[in-house]
């Protein structure tokens, strides 16, 4: 590449990652397949997040003096970076890969401008989906509206009880 090339490349992956809400380091095996690799980059597309393999000097250069700055001592050997907006998706998608092929590892991340631990990636992944606390929610009010529904039409019930029992 040349050094205009670099410079715009670098500017472009620079406005990818401040864009993102979330940006996880990971380390990666040089053991991992091209199936394995394709298999996950699949997954993350599907959570809405972006994988981004890149020389250990540009990402340095692409992070360096902004709030994913911290990102940058993990650096070292082969790495990649993982960004997105949807943080639990994304955590979900690297954690469950991390899991099933022991090749990867989370390294540190930075979501929303504050530096997070590899503890509170696994505590993203573990959080429900958006889905599933839509289904919740509305499990909840389906439940407390056919409460209401029992409870207004209990009494009418007691009396209808109280008259079959004395015939």
């Amino acid at each position: 590449m040349k050094r205009q090339e670099k410079e715009s490349f670098v500017s472009s992956i620079r406005n990818e990652l401040l864009g993102a809400s979330i940006v996880i380091a990971v380390s990666r095996s040089a053991g991992i397949t091209v199936g394995e690799i394709t298999k996950f980059r699949k997954d993350m597309r599907a959570a809405n997040a972006n994988f981004k393999v890149l020389k250990n000097t540009l990402a340095r250069m692409a992070i360096s003096n902004s709030p994913l700055d911290s990102i940058s001592e993990y650096l070292d050997g082969p790495t990649a970076l993982a960004y997105s907006d949807n943080p639990v998706g994304m955590a979900k998608a690297i954690s469950e890969f991390a899991k099933e092929s022991e090749k990867m590892s989370v390294l540190c991340g930075v979501m929303d401008g504050n530096a997070i631990s590899v503890d509170a990636v696994k505590s993203l992944a573990s959080l429900p989906s958006m889905d599933e606390l839509r289904a919740q929610l509305i499990g909840l009010l389906t439940a407390a509206a056919t409460k209401i529904v029992r409870t207004v039409r209990e009494p009418s019930a007691r009396v209808a009880r109280v008259i079959a029992l004395r015939n």
